[in-house]
């Protein structure tokens, strides 16, 4: 699937005239540009990452401080997902369930979706833990810094009343008393309705990325 998506970039982009837009910080820390990209070709204007997304050759992979056009990109990744398309027909793509500890700790150090209901909601030292079981010790944690709770209200997710809600959250795996993801910015968190399916949107954000 890599290999596809590579093969994709370079039709799309190879010897074309590309236009770069910025929405935030202009580089990540290795110093690579993060904008939006449009290929010029044959005076047709093509959105690189959204049309990468919405052939689910890529996942959406936003910044704290870059995230523009993440609304957008996360309804084209839904519209693949729904389809099957690309990755999404891949198992190793999938989106994993919260309760799959065991699964989720083999998957340390790596990027994944995770879907599942809030068992309950706890505090300690300015963050807010996110507990998919009633036992903090081992299951799947979300944690979000106290200081950026503000954000989320902002955005209509408050940290605090999520308990009982079902979410979807994207990021990095790390391991502290079980597979856990650190979320730092709003467009980490879906939330969705009590039966799944599309999720309910916060607002637009002032670029964001892609990953396989």
């Amino acid at each position: 699937m890599v290999n596809e998506a590579k093969e994709a970039l370079s039709k799309l982009a190879s010897g074309a005239e590309v236009e770069l837009r910025y929405g935030g910080t202009r580089t990540d820390r290795h110093g690579y540009a993060l904008a939006q990209v449009y290929v010029v070709k044959g005076g047709e204007r093509i959105w690189l990452q959204g049309d990468l997304v919405g052939r689910g050759l890529a996942r959406v992979y936003s910044f704290p401080d870059n995230h523009a056009c993440v609304s957008e990109l996360l309804v084209r990744e839904a519209e693949a997902r729904s389809k099957g398309e690309g990755i999404w027909g891949s198992w190793a793509y999938r989106v994993l369930a919260a309760d799959n500890v065991e699964r989720l700790g083999r998957l340390t150090r790596s990027y994944q979706l995770v879907e599942g209901v809030v068992a309950q909601v706890g505090e300690s030292s300015g963050r807010i833990y996110l507990n998919f079981d009633k036992d903090w010790r081992k299951d799947f944690t979300v944690l979000i810094e106290r200081k950026d709770g503000d954000a989320f209200k902002a955005a209509g997710i408050d940290p605090k009343a999520l308990a009982g809600k079902k979410l979807r959250v994207r990021g990095w795996i790390e391991w502290q008393n079980g597979p856990m993801i650190h979320v730092t910015h709003v467009e980490q968190i879906e939330l969705l309705p009590d039966g799944g399916g599309s999720p309910r949107q916060a607002p637009e954000a002032p670029a964001a990325g892609l990953a396989l």
